[in-house]
């Protein structure tokens, strides 16, 4: 009794499976035409599989359904070009999803993108807030001009190096109270400086 009803199990799935083939093969002669009917079938028997097998891989429905529709155009432009499905056109379809998907990975990490926020301020200086900014530097630098060597020497090392005061100090080869006296009365002077070119 076993026997009888695996032998007819067998039976019935080598029938179905004869008969899938002998669907593909038809579905693959009437694509291998450009017949629009079997473009249509074709795509809607498949279109799910693709998005489903992309979307699993990538985890983004707008992008799956993209490389989904650009593995069917892909399908035609190699059908065209007599080199789409020998045998299978499923297995075809989502080998050619998966190339798809390695290149959009390879590109992804290669140049990874981040999307902008919408509420991003531009945090650059407007053209006056620049020519204000220039003016500025244009007077501070007239005003140098009318400072005492050591004066001008104290502020470019110190603002203009980052220098310490003791550095400055072993620098100039005065002691550091010098340094900070020299200093108060630089920027002083430069204050009035400014002042009177302004």
């Amino acid at each position: 009794m076993k026997n009888t009803i695996s032998n007819y199990f067998s039976t019935q799935l080598m029938i179905i499976n004869l008969t899938s083939l002998s669907e593909q093969q038809r579905d693959l002669d009437s694509l291998r035409k450009l017949d629009p009917q079997a473009i249509g079938a074709v795509y809607d028997l498949y279109f799910q599989d693709v998005y489903r097998f992309t979307l699993y891989r990538l985890n983004n429905e707008k992008l799956a359904e993209d490389i989904a529709g650009d593995v069917f155009l892909r399908l035609l432009e190699a059908v065209k070009k007599k080199r789409g499905p020998k045998k299978n056109i499923k297995s075809w379809l989502l080998s050619t999803a998966s190339h798809m998907i390695i290149d959009h990975l390879r590109r992804h990490y290669r140049r990874p993108t981040t999307e902008m926020p919408e509420d991003l301020v531009d945090q650059s200086d407007t053209p006056s807030q620049e020519f204000d900014r220039s003016h500025q530097n244009h007077l501070t630098r007239e005003a140098l001009q009318h400072l005492t060597p050591d004066q001008q020497m104290v502020l470019a090392l110190r603002f203009g190096q980052g220098y310490s005061l003791e550095e400055t100090a072993a620098l100039m080869k005065k002691k550091s109270n010098a340094i900070k006296a020299l200093q108060f009365r630089a920027l002083a002077a430069l204050r009035r400086q400014v002042g009177e070119v302004a």
